[in-house]
Parts: C-alpha cells; sequence; structure tokens
C-alpha cells in the first residue's frame, strides 16, 4: 500500500457526494420512491462526512478525523 494517498481517497469520497445529488430519481412511485430518496440520503450523509475528513496514515493505520459538533 506504499501508493495509497488518503487525501485522495477523501477526494473521491467528496465527488460520490457531489454524485448523489446529481442523480436522478428513476420512474418510480410510492413507497419504492421513498425508499430510494431514503438511501439516497444516508449515501450523501456517509460520503460527505468521509469527504469531509481529514485524513492520516499513521503507523500503517488510516485515520479520519471528522468534526461533528455544530458550526
Amino acid at each position: 500500500m506504499a501508493s495509497f494517498d488518503p487525501n485522495e481517497m477523501v477526494a473521491r469520497f467528496r465527488e460520490r457526494a457531489a454524485a448523489v445529488k446529481r442523480r436522478p430519481l428513476p420512474p418510480v412511485a410510492g413507497e419504492e420512491r421513498q425508499l430510494f430518496i431514503a438511501q439516497a440520503t444516508a449515501d450523501f450523509q456517509d460520503f460527505a462526512m468521509i469527504g469531509d475528513a481529514e485524513a492520516a496514515l499513521e503507523d500503517g493505520v488510516l485515520v479520519l478525523r471528522i468534526d461533528l459538533r455544530p458550526k
């Protein structure tokens, strides 16, 4: 893993969060639509949190620091 860059990983998650925001709704209605929206919301939150992280490799351990305090 000598070529692993944690900051590149964080950038990929930032891109994934943006992609979720751009994701169009499929042509479904009712409960399926609500499930899709709920999953997109969870995906965005997860990807955005990691995309906002400060990442570092410390003695071979990936450390993600995410500040969850209200701004």
